[in-house]
């Protein structure tokens, strides 16, 4: 793993402008490097479960966003074969939510990556970690 984060080999913000799922949700790309990214989103009325806080999902979907823009930054399709997920706090109405991607290894036919989602305050919200199969087919962007 290369601690140094190099441009993206494709436009990833192309790739998360044609993430409709994303863009419904609120959430939105903020960086993106060679098997690296970064997604936000602010805690809306919409994201509330039935408890009155953030939905675990919609954290879920922010991490995964995060992981997929980051396993295709390569340039060559890849898409999630195992992901597990460990909350550690609730998310309240106005909150920022931000998720950071890194890639922790990489074969020919799969990577693997860690993915923090975090408060504004750095406080830890959830952990994810990803499989993601490598297709051998270059990216469409």
């Amino acid at each position: 793993m290369n601690d140094k984060a190099e441009p993206a080999a494709i436009d990833v913000a192309a790739l998360a402008c044609r993430d409709e799922l994303c863009r419904s949700l609120g959430i939105e790309l903020v960086e993106a490097s060679l098997g690296r990214a970064v997604t936000r989103v602010m805690i809306e009325r919409r994201h509330l479960n039935f408890n009155g806080v953030g939905h675990g999902g919609l954290t879920f979907t922010l991490a995964d966003a995060a992981f997929g823009f980051a396993c295709n930054s390569q340039g060559v399709v890849s898409g999630s074969i195992d992901a597990h997920i460990v909350y550690s706090a609730a998310v309240r109405l106005g909150e920022v939510l931000t998720a950071r991607a890194i890639e922790i290894s990489r074969s020919s036919k799969a990577s693997n990556y860690r993915i923090d989602v975090v408060r504004a305050d750095g406080k830890l919200v959830a952990a994810m970690t990803g499989t993601a199969l490598i297709s051998g087919k270059p990216v469409v962007v």
